[in-house]
């Protein structure tokens, strides 16, 4: 049985609901000023706060982990991350990053000039390379992918459904990150994703896509 997909638009960033079981699965909860939309989706879809097993961050940018304090304390439920961007929630600061194109300079500039330690919190699960989302009812793998950000990952289901947080956006066109805190790393990171076994890509920014048009 096909394990579903549920796209949330919250705002200019998707979050996506995953079955598990009788729960679910929360990636990515977007900024913090669209949590009444946030929670509001996903009690209609069924994601009471006993239902929701897990929120995974597929990096540690505020746009994705802004509700994540509002998650904990009002549903108590775990919040798993990467311990390489580990930093970015418990303080709110964004760090510094590069760009190669005139939209990633902006961005760069525009994120630099942001932060929230208001939405600052502190991990329940630190996630790692190669681990299964069997024990919370989806299975999935999680894969390591730093660039974007040091602590970066992607979520690849059985069925193919590849969750790439801000590694991929298909804002007009699937591009690859304009923002990088490290470019080699994510040069390596997209290599290892263009080897995988995948159908559809979800990105953090934009509408899914066929693997079959991930970018060069």
């Amino acid at each position: 049985m096909k394990q579903s997909i549920l796209r949330i638009d919250v705002g200019f960033v998707n979050a996506y609901l995953l079955q598990a079981g009788d729960g679910y699965i929360l990636v990515d909860t977007g900024i913090s000023d669209v949590w009444t939309k946030l929670e509001s989706e996903l009690l209609s879809r069924g994601a009471l706060p006993e239902r929701l097993k897990l929120v995974i961050l597929t990096h540690g940018d505020m746009d994705h982990s802004g509700n994540c304090k509002k998650l904990q304390q009002k549903y108590g439920v775990n919040i798993a991350i990467h311990q390489g961007d580990l930093d970015m929630v418990t303080t709110g600061k964004p760090r510094r990053r590069s760009a190669n194109t005139l939209t990633g300079r902006i961005m760069t500039w525009m994120a630099s000039k942001i932060s929230d330690a208001s939405g600052s919190f502190e991990p329940n699960l630190y996630l790692e390379d190669g681990q299964s989302l069997q024990e919370f009812g989806h299975d999935a793998t999680v894969i390591h992918t730093p660039g974007h950000t040091a602590g970066s990952i992607v979520i690849l289901t059985a069925e193919g459904d590849l969750i790439v947080g801000d590694t991929v956006s298909n804002r007009r066109k699937p591009k690859t990150a304009d923002l990088f805190e490290d470019e080699s790393e994510l040069k390596t990171s997209l290599s290892i994703l263009r080897g995988l076994n995948a159908k559809i890509v979800y990105p953090g920014h934009g509408k899914p896509f066929p693997f079959d048009q991930f970018p060069n």
